[in-house]
């Protein structure tokens, strides 16, 4: 399964060759490098010669900026109900993942033709665009992030997408620690979502590793769930990973309590030049249906 995100107007993919994809958020042409992009095609896009900015990987680890003709920061709208801050940063991202909007639509639709009032769980949560979603679908969210700058960011979402005034709960906390406090709290929840790093470390210099740390930390996840819960999504950019491993991983914790199904597949967007899709990650949803 493929889902494309394909409603965009303040983003597209207008290029991609050798290593890079070439990218118009709002007004301004991005070259950002991209390992899925293998192929080493012609640059047949005019915008190749006039980009605003381009990321340069290192051959030591990280990489730069250069030719650098753009604000610190500058804004981009998701069809009539997110607002973005975009601000270039470190490690080539931007704070926004466009592919997630087919997931950010899902959300927002699951939540607000519930027919009941719904708590949604985020975890490792970024730029908040899953939680916005599911605030202007009408949940009452809890974001979870272990990065206070990204959960200010977030904030900084939220006020531009006009759900500053949602009932939203920001949250600096390391995920693993977080859920182990809520299922002693007893907090239960109708969606959770999240989106795990391939390699991280903890405050304390806990180690997470995705093949190794995962599917223990999805047992505990399982917990957190109502008696009737309406969605579990598991977004992964781990390289190798495949999209029916999360699948499979999901229906072993979740379908076998609940029933129901993990759909799984890719996320993607659309290339301008050649019609085709760039693929982006791997995604599961899980519903009771």
């Amino acid at each position: 399964m493929i889902w494309i995100s394909d409603q965009w107007k303040d983003y597209e993919v207008l290029d991609t060759s050798n290593g890079e994809r070439l990218e118009r958020w709002g007004k301004y042409i991005l070259v950002r490098p991209d390992p899925q992009v293998i192929w080493n095609t012609p640059h047949t896009a005019p915008e190749w010669k006039r980009y605003d900015a381009r990321y340069l990987r290192s051959n030591t680890g990280g990489g730069r900026w250069t030719d650098h003709n753009l604000p610190d920061r500058w804004q981009i709208r998701y069809k009539d109900y997110l607002t973005f801050n975009v601000k270039p940063m470190n490690f080539k991202h931007t704070g926004v993942f466009p592919e997630q909007a087919a997931n950010w639509d899902f959300i927002r639709e699951k939540c607000a033709n519930a027919g009941r009032p719904v708590k949604v769980l985020n975890m490792f949560a970024y730029s908040g665009g899953a939680t916005l979603a599911a605030a202007a679908g009408g949940a009452e969210v809890w974001h979870v992030d272990a990065a206070k700058n990204m959960v200010a960011w977030a904030k900084e979402n939220a006020q531009a997408s006009g759900l500053a005034d949602k009932p939203i709960h920001w949250i600096v906390d390391d995920c693993a620690k977080f859920i182990q406090r809520e299922i002693r709290r007893g907090r239960r929840y109708d969606g959770i979502i999240m989106d795990p790093p391939s390699y991280g470390r903890g405050p304390s210099g806990e180690i997470w590793k995705m093949e190794t740390s995962f599917y223990p930390f999805l047992q505990e996840v399982v917990k957190l769930l109502t008696n009737d819960p309406l969605f579990v999504i598991i977004n992964s950019y781990t390289t190798g990973l495949a999209p029916s491993a999360v699948g499979y991983v999901s229906d072993t914790v979740f379908t076998a309590k609940f029933g129901g199904q993990t759909r799984n597949g890719e996320l993607g967007l659309p290339v301008k030049s050649s019609g085709f899709m760039l693929p982006c990650g791997a995604a599961g949803r899980w519903t009771p249906d």
